[in-house]
């Protein structure tokens, strides 16, 4: 394998290895919007829900319990690293809320890091197509040579 194959191979190895990673991104995205939509639900619950009102209570694997809101007033919020802490309802909405831009924060910095991955994927590409322009014209000019050395 000639020189410029080799390089045409390791420039396409590191584009696949960009791509992939780019999808992980990507896909880490798509997971903290869904944790800003499981956020969203909870405030408008918290927002909505009276003392008294009945609610299905998620046991897991699917399965869900109706229990009755006792007082809607104190929240048992995740604070994170395993750890919860009672909230007054509007302290719970804060603690909510900053989670979000918590999250906001996050997706930027991930869009921020896809943005340089896919315009270092595009310089590889002109590489790879300004390699491969260039093997061909070599080959062009190989095989008039071969021509013009029979003639």
């Amino acid at each position: 394998m000639g020189g410029g194959q080799q390089q045409l191979q390791q420039l396409s190895q590191e584009l696949q290895a960009l791509d992939e990673e780019i999808e992980t991104l990507e896909s880490e995205i798509d997971g903290l919007r869904e944790e800003q939509s499981d956020i969203d639900d909870a405030v408008e619950a918290i927002e909505t829900l009276d003392t008294g009102a009945t609610v299905q209570v998620p046991l897991g694997g699917g399965a869900y319990v109706r229990a009755e809101v006792q007082d809607i007033d104190e929240i048992i919020v995740s604070l994170g690293g395993n750890y919860s802490a009672e909230q007054e309802q509007d302290d719970a909405i804060d603690v909510l809320r900053r989670k979000q831009e918590a999250l906001d924060e996050r997706i930027e910095e991930t869009q921020g890091e896809i943005d340089e991955l896919e315009s270092e994927s595009q310089e590889l590409e002109q590489q790879a197509q300004q390699m491969q322009q260039q093997m061909q014209q070599q080959q062009m000019q190989q095989m008039q040579q071969a021509q013009s050395d029979e003639e």
